[in-house]
C-alpha cells in the first residue's frame, strides 16, 4: 500500500498482544537498551582514557563493544516507538536501511571475534614476534575491513531488493530481516544464492577460523606451564561465548527465514 508521496509502508506482522503489553514491553526493552549503552560506552571510556589500555587485545574490545551499541541501536529505538504506536509499520527504504545495518554490523561481530582470536593466537603463542605482527598499522587496517568487508557484500542484494515489485506489505517480524525478500512479488534464485554465499563469507568462515585458532591455542597451552594455561582460559573463553551467543542468534535468524515460522 502507498500513500500520496508514493511512499510504501510495511505491516511489521510479528508483534504478539502488543495493545495489551505494550507498557511492560516498553519498559523490559528501554532497561535492557540502557545496560547496553551504558555498561559498553563505560568500557569504551575506559579504554579510551588509560593509555595503558591501548594495547590491540583492548582496542579489539572497544571496537567489539562499539558493534553492540550500534548493533542494538539498529533495533532497539524502532522496537521502542513500536511499542507505543497504535500501528507498528516502517518505511520500505528505511526496512532496506534497518535490514543493511543489521547484517552488516552482524557480519562485523564476526570478524572482530575473528581479529581478537589471531590477536591472542599470536600473543600466547608467539609471543616474541607479537610487536612485530600486531603493529597499530595491521590493528587498523583489520578493524576497518572487519567493518566495511560486510558492508560492502550486504549493499549489493539490498540495493538490488530497492528496485524489485513488493506484491506483500505484511512482514512476519518485529524488524526488518531476510524476510523482507518475502515481499517481493518474484524470488530471485540469484540473490539466494548470493545471501549463501555472503553468509559463508562473513559467519561460517570466521566461524571456522576461530574455531581452528582456539585449537591451535588450547593444543599448545595444553603442552605449558599451569600460568600459561590459566592466561589462555582468562582471555579464550569469554571471546567463546560471545562467539556462541551470535552463532546461535545467526542459526536462529536463517532457520525462522527459511521455514518462514511464526
Amino acid at each position: 500500500m502507498g500513500d500520496k508521496c508514493n511512499a510504501t509502508f510495511i505491516t511489521l506482522g510479528g508483534h504478539v498482544e502488543v495493545h495489551t503489553y505494550r507498557f511492560l514491553y516498553f519498559v523490559i526493552m528501554l532497561a535492557i537498551y540502557i545496560v547496553i549503552i551504558c555498561s559498553n560506552s563505560t568500557i569504551i571510556g575506559l579504554i579510551w582514557i588509560h593509555k595503558s589500555l591501548h594495547d590491540p587485545m583492548y582496542i579489539f574490545i572497544a571496537a567489539l563493544l562499539l558493534n553492540s551499541i550500534l548493533y542494538s541501536t539498529t533495533i532497539y529505538p524502532k522496537l521502542l516507538i513500536d511499542f507505543l504506536s497504535e500501528k507498528q509499520s516502517i518505511t520500505y527504504p528505511i526496512c532496506l536501511f534497518q535490514c543493511f545495518l543489521y547484517y552488516s554490523l552482524n557480519g562485523a561481530e564476526f570478524l572482530l571475534l575473528s581479529a581478537m582470536a589471531y590477536d591472542r593466537y599470536v600473543s600466547i603463542c608467539k609471543p616474541l614476534q607479537y610487536p612485530t605482527i600486531m603493529r597499530k598499522t595491521t590493528v587498523v587496517i583489520i578493524l576497518a575491513f572487519a567493518w566495511l568487508a560486510p558492508a560492502c557484500q550486504i549493499a549489493v542484494p539490498v540495493a538490488l531488493s530497492a528496485k524489485a515489485k513488493l506484491c506483500n506489505f505484511i512482514l512476519k517480524g518485529v524488524f526488518c530481516n531476510n524476510s523482507i525478500y518475502k515481499l517481493h512479488c518474484v524470488s530471485s534464485a540469484a540473490l539466494s544464492v548470493y545471501g549463501v554465499i555472503v553468509l559463508i563469507n562473513v559467519t561460517v568462515i570466521p566461524v571456522l577460523f576461530i574455531l581452528f585458532t582456539y585449537t591451535k591455542i588450547f593444543i599448545i597451552t595444553y603442552k605449558s606451564c599451569g600460568e600459561v594455561r590459566k592466561k589462555a582460559a582468562q582471555t579464550c573463553f569469554p571471546h567463546l561465548l560471545v562467539l556462541l551467543n551470535y552463532s546461535y542468534l545467526v542459526t536462529y535468524d536463517v532457520i525462522i527465514v527459511k521455514l518462514e515460522s511464526d
